[in-house]
């Protein structure tokens, strides 16, 4: 059975919750995903970051040149977390019913990596590929 630990990516540079609105978004535009977790000093998630939220405050900040808006000032505070030992079809198949396309995957209550729905699609089509079974 492939899980999420088959196909999740490690977040090699979460974004901290008191990190600069500038500093977040360069680690989001770097990262190449559409939004990164938010962790504590223990690694625990405590919200998400995305490129939509982001957006609205990089608009009025860059007019003004200004911006003192930290991460937890825009986050969401209520994060998708997946576990590493789910089914991907298991997570697909919730990712169809509901539109977020990133999940932070945590272990024993810290971050570990991120899903996304591009990487299920490729596990689960290197599966169909290989005619390997997936559930």
């Amino acid at each position: 059975m492939l899980q999420v630990r088959d196909a999740m990516y490690p977040v090699n540079v979460p974004l901290r919750y008191e990190m600069p609105l500038v500093d977040a978004v360069t680690h989001i535009l770097d990262s190449g995903y559409l939004g990164l977790p938010v962790v504590d000093d223990a690694m625990h998630v405590v919200g998400f970051l995305s490129e939509f939220d982001c957006l609205p405050y990089l608009v009025t900040d860059s007019y003004h040149c200004d911006s003192h808006k930290q991460v937890k000032d825009i986050m969401r505070t209520d994060p998708l977390t997946v576990s590493p030992g789910l089914s991907v079809v298991d997570l697909a198949q919730q990712m169809e019913l509901n539109k977020p396309k990133v999940y932070a995957v945590v272990e024993e209550g810290r971050l570990v990596g991120i899903i996304t729905r591009s990487m299920l699609m490729k596990e689960l089509n290197n599966a169909l590929k290989n005619c390997k079974v997936v559930a």
